[in-house]
């Protein structure tokens, strides 16, 4: 029998690129773990990513995953198919032009076939407590720039 989890995840940037930090919360049952992480030098993307990855890695067996972002790059990319389409064509974009994020990208989608993942939109800066906590934990994370 697969564990029903929630997992939501906020990625954010100072410039971008520029630093950068994700944050992610996970629930299961009563039990709620919150995770963040921050990097030098990235992309609001890339830590949009970061987060969903840092997230499903902390699954210990196979879940069912229900997966809230506000990252409509993030969300698309699998409820519109284009993750697989990326795969198919050597990680190309329709316009021949290369998938940027190759690297979370085959990670991610790697932890999408170990766990059952459903992908939500939420609307990001909302009146979602969730999403807001994520927006926090990834805010926190940002490293100091050395500027």
């Amino acid at each position: 029998m697969k564990k029903d989890v929630i997992l939501y995840t906020d990625g954010a940037c100072s410039g971008n690129p520029g630093t950068g930090g994700w944050g992610a919360v996970l629930l299961y049952g009563p039990h709620r773990r919150e995770l963040s992480g921050g990097e030098a030098v990235t992309t609001n993307n890339r830590m949009e990513l970061t987060a969903v990855i840092e997230g499903l890695r902390c699954l210990k067996v196979p879940c069912e995953v229900t997966v809230y972002s506000d990252s409509a790059y993030t969300v698309n990319a699998f409820t519109e198919g284009w993750v697989s389409s990326w795969e198919r064509s050597g990680w190309k974009k329709a316009d021949k032009k290369p998938v940027q994020n190759v690297d979370l990208w085959t990670e991610l989608l790697r932890l999408t076939r170990v766990h059952s993942v459903t992908f939500r939109k939420v609307k990001g800066h909302a009146d979602d407590e969730l999403n807001n906590r994520c927006d926090e934990l990834a805010r926190a994370a940002i490293p100091p720039s050395d500027l």
